[in-house]
């Protein structure tokens, strides 16, 4: 059985992160909800308590019985963490006065501490809290200080049992990685044995038990997610496995014939299905973003329900689900984040059990598993896009038209970015459409034609990202296309 580290989620934005900075670790790691403690899990090896938006004191605050694990695992409070288990334990929580939020240093911290052990003198740390620990139990000890807060650390005596208010998970704590890794490695006793191949390993026994002979139908839809998740069923299941592609108009240019392509030279099993028609005629005149989404969702859902029950005997939908996907679909406050997922509408619709082997993964962690499984780097490299494809990075109406330019526009930008050698530097890039139209001069005439605009972003968990400069002067090469 593989051994874990269990982050309780209390809300925070920066839960994801935790667990990213763990399986960077190469120790498994699972995000539940804050009451959902697996209590008969016996691969734990430690549990975080993650930040929150609550304050302690709050009626509405997310709040657990740490009776239930203290005594049995290890504990590190992060932020929020902390400071409920110093409430909950007698201690004081009051509003800072002021938020602090940003970078600080530590002015002094207990080097002898196992969770410190490497760091370094005034190493930074990054705040992000609205109150403050003013006074702890009697039995915990205070064992790191800013400059402006007196309890940023503390242990409880005898007990392997740690709070920080400051935020290891984010990049700008310098050592939060070295303090994780002290928490996660040297006080749990994990063993760094977590890895792409051992996640093969142990996905493809899992998934030839949970699906023996029965048939599977996955949807296709041409990027790294779904594309990991098709080989590594194909390699649990073989024939079993038959994949649908459906093409709804909006992808990029050469896209459709492209990726088939791709499947076909990985030995899948893949239907594709031109239904362009069908979504340009649901899509004419719609202008509202939101709405574009819920009809090619619907749309998506329709043509792969009846391509799905042309196949005899199907009892398993299998989808490529990630980690993220899950988040942005439904957090724990309950807040939908985007409506057009993967994660919602074809079970219901089509009465097949789910089968989701990669939504546990980040998506680097995707791109490692599909390395592991030697797809080619094309493939595994490639930008994420959105389900709804275009249509969301059309500002109004759709029409075949409109969707001809911007496949040129966003072929020219994404060429660039490769002849440039920027491609791999780039999350996401892509081109958008704009609802108006520009003057300009082209020879001895004047122009008045359609304008796009640029836009590629940084990350590398799919949870967070910034914005990049990129060469500007790419849009010389638009000038013969719009």
């Amino acid at each position: 059985m593989q051994e874990k580290i269990v982050i309780l989620d209390f809300g925070s934005q920066t839960t994801q992160l935790i667990g990213r900075r763990v399986r960077e670790l190469d120790t498994y790691c699972e995000i539940v909800p804050y009451n959902k403690f697996p209590k008969e899990d016996t691969t734990i090896k430690g549990v975080i308590l993650s930040g929150s938006p609550f304050s302690v004191y709050d009626e509405n605050a997310f709040k657990i019985d740490l009776s239930e694990i203290r005594g049995k695992y290890p504990i590190l409070g992060i932020c929020y963490g902390a400071q409920f288990m110093s409430y909950s334990n007698g201690g004081k929580v009051e509003p800072a006065g002021t938020r602090e939020y940003g970078r600080a240093h530590l002015a002094s911290f207990c080097k002898d501490n196992e969770l410190f052990k490497g760091v370094r003198d005034n190493s930074q740390v990054w705040m992000s809290h609205g109150d403050t620990i003013t006074a702890i139990p009697d039995n915990f000890k205070v064992i790191a200080s800013t400059d402006k807060v007196e309890i940023a650390a503390y242990q409880v005596e005898g007990e392997s049992i740690w709070g920080v208010q400051f935020h290891p998970e984010v990049f700008h704590t310098e050592d939060g990685t070295q303090i994780l890794k002290n928490f996660v490695v040297d006080v749990c006793g994990c063993k760094q044995d977590w890895s792409p191949a051992s996640f093969i390993e142990s996905t493809v026994v899992e998934l030839k038990k949970q699906l023996g002979d029965d048939k599977v139908v996955l949807a296709l839809s041409g990027g790294v997610d779904s594309s990991v998740a098709a080989v590594l069923l194909n390699r649990a299941i073989g024939k079993n496995l038959t994949c649908i592609f459906v093409d709804h108009g909006m992808l990029r240019k050469n896209e459709f014939k492209n990726v088939l392509i791709d499947y076909d030279c990985l030995g899948l099993n893949v239907i594709g299905v031109d239904a362009s028609k069908k979504f340009f005629a649901e899509l004419a005149g719609v202008t509202d973003p939101e709405h574009k989404r819920k009809i090619i969702g619907k749309g998506f859902i329709d043509v792969f329900d009846e391509e799905a029950h042309k196949i005899k005997d199907v009892k398993w939908l299998a989808q490529g689900t990630i980690y993220p996907d899950c988040i942005e679909s439904l957090s724990i406050t309950g807040t939908v984040i985007k409506s057009h997922h993967n994660v919602g509408g074809l079970p219901e619709k089509m009465h097949l059990k789910l089968c989701e082997p990669l939504r546990l993964l980040f998506k680097d962690e995707v791109r490692r598993v599909g390395r592991q499984l030697g797809m080619p780097e094309h493939l595994i490299g490639r930008h994420p896009f959105p389900g709804p494809g275009l249509a969301v990075r059309i500002l109004g109406d759709i029409t075949p038209e409109k969707v001809s330019i911007l496949q040129d526009a966003d072929d020219v930008f994404i060429q660039g970015l490769r002849d440039w050698g920027l491609y791999d530097q780039v999350w996401q890039a892509g081109v958008i459409l704009l609802p108006v139209q520009s003057v300009g001069v082209m020879g001895d005439e004047r122009t008045y034609e359609r304008a796009v605009a640029l836009r590629a972003v940084t990350s590398t968990d799919a949870m967070t990202a910034d914005w990049l400069i990129c060469l500007t002067t790419l849009w010389v090469r638009f000038r013969t296309i719009l």
